[in-house]
């Protein structure tokens, strides 16, 4: 039966670029997938794009490109990929500008556009999902709204002879899907395929997740050579049969650990997997481990999609005030718990207008509380005051505090830092499918 190979060549914005290059040069893939946004990412994008309109695309976009697109080219894979972030003809035409850079005349280059949706409800009656709330009470906090499109105009750019094809928002298992629909001819209404071929997008779309990455315990879950952790290829069969591997002699494993650790990964229900092209049904999945690094996944089914668009509606929701500073030594505890009684203090005293505020000693207590922070004495902790403020200089007075305890507070304090930022926040709404326009814009270096 014929096979596709898919690799997953980042997880995140900031991934790793080596195992990517690695899975270009040696995976010998047909396909090369880039997953690199995140639900606040592409807010951030949008805030860059306004600040240079040639701007909003992933960071990482021009290192990534300079270092695969030859081996993909020479080794006949194409990429896809969603590093286009806010603006994918930008990302489409950069990739354009490197391909002719390197000296690779004749690559097809498609951009995706239509998630952005800010215009169609940025004064509308859309529920939010999180509060209840309506987005037209947002007011001009709102900096971007984008859907997440399906797997179809991915498959089209592919069909018209896309080397490349740059997204904006799109569902993360949408990436992997399209090559699939595209090279086996898959109907868009074909659903246990569609079910398939989203599980297989879901289990590679985290990158090196699924090979031990986010997974490791030591002493209970140990993983061999994470330095060099290789990324996931999915090999995939034209009825949706998936086995999950990776290069021989990269670091990390596939396992029926590993992957079924990522099976549930941000997954609310398994059998009602929300995505743009279908309902995907991941209930009755099953994994057998078929050699070193091999795991067979069957059972995936799918039902007809909901006609409904997930949106992300980045908004600009309040400013970070942070201070940080260091106590070692005996007593390096108490002088600490001193230090952020002092800093409560003194914001009480000159009243610093915080909607919210957190003192913690990190290493102690500040992912869990003083209940659980247990009696052993540290021998050295780092104390952080963190507050939410409606606006950046009353944010700035947070840090400044904490600050003053160079001088102001307990002995020994070192290392203070000190930070005031805007927050960028996300929000969800569901859309009708009908309200994003997804067109596919073709170049050619």
């Amino acid at each position: 039966m014929r096979t596709i190979r898919l690799g997953a060549g980042a997880g995140y914005a900031g991934d790793r670029i080596e195992p990517a290059l690695e899975l270009a040069e040696h995976g010998a893939l047909d396909y090369l997938v880039f997953e690199c946004l995140a639900e606040r990412t592409i807010a951030l994008a949008q805030q860059a794009r306004l600040r240079d309109p040639a701007a909003g695309y992933d960071p990482l976009l021009e290192a990534r490109m300079r270092a695969v697109l030859e081996p993909c080219r020479r080794n006949g894979t194409r990429i896809v990929t969603n590093m286009g972030a806010a603006n994918p003809l930008a990302a489409a035409e950069k990739t354009r500008a490197i391909a002719r850079d390197l000296g690779l005349t004749g690559l097809k280059v498609a951009a995706v556009l239509g998630d952005d949706v800010l215009e169609a409800i940025g004064a509308g009656d859309d529920q939010i999902l999180e509060t209840g709330g309506r987005v037209r009470d947002l007011g001009n906090r709102v900096i971007s709204a984008n859907a997440y499109l399906g797997a179809g105009p991915i498959a089209e750019a592919l069909a018209q002879g896309a080397d490349v094809v740059v997204t904006g928002r799109v569902g993360d298992p949408a990436l992997f899907l399209a090559p699939l629909i595209h090279a086996f001819g898959w109907a868009m209404d074909d659903w246990d395929r569609l079910g398939r071929g989203t599980l297989a997008g879901h289990l590679l779309e985290c990158a090196g997740q699924i090979t031990g990455g986010y997974f490791a315990d030591p002493g209970v879950k140990d993983v061999a050579g994470l330095a060099r952790l290789g990324f996931p290829i999915g090999i995939v069969t034209e009825d949706g049969g998936i086995e999950i591997t990776k290069v021989p002699g990269s670091g990390g494993q596939v396992t029926l650990a590993t992957c079924k650790e990522q099976l549930l990964y941000e997954v609310h229900d398994p059998a009602r997997y929300l995505q743009p092209d279908v309902v995907a049904d991941f209930s009755e999945v099953a994994m057998e481990a078929i050699g070193p690094d091999r795991v067979r996944v069957t059972g995936g089914r799918g039902a007809p999609a909901t006609g409904l668009l997930k949106v992300s509606v980045g908004l600009i929701d309040s400013y970070i005030g942070e201070g940080q500073i260091s106590y070692a030594g005996p007593g390096a505890a108490a002088r600490g718990r001193l230090a952020l009684d002092i800093v409560r203090a003194r914001l009480e005293l000159t009243g610093v207008q915080a909607n919210e505020l957190r003192f913690d000693l990190i290493g102690v207590d500040s992912l869990h509380g003083p209940r659980l922070a247990g009696d052993a004495e540290p021998y050295e902790v780092r104390i952080r005051v963190a507050g939410r403020c409606d606006s950046l200089s009353e944010a700035a007075r947070i840090g400044n505090e904490v600050e003053t305890l160079y001088t102001n507070g307990p002995a020994g304090g070192g290392g203070a830092w000190k930070s005031a930022r805007e927050v960028v926040g996300v929000l969800s709404v569901l859309v009708p499918a009908a309200l994003a326009r997804p067109s596919v814009r073709m170049i050619e270096a």
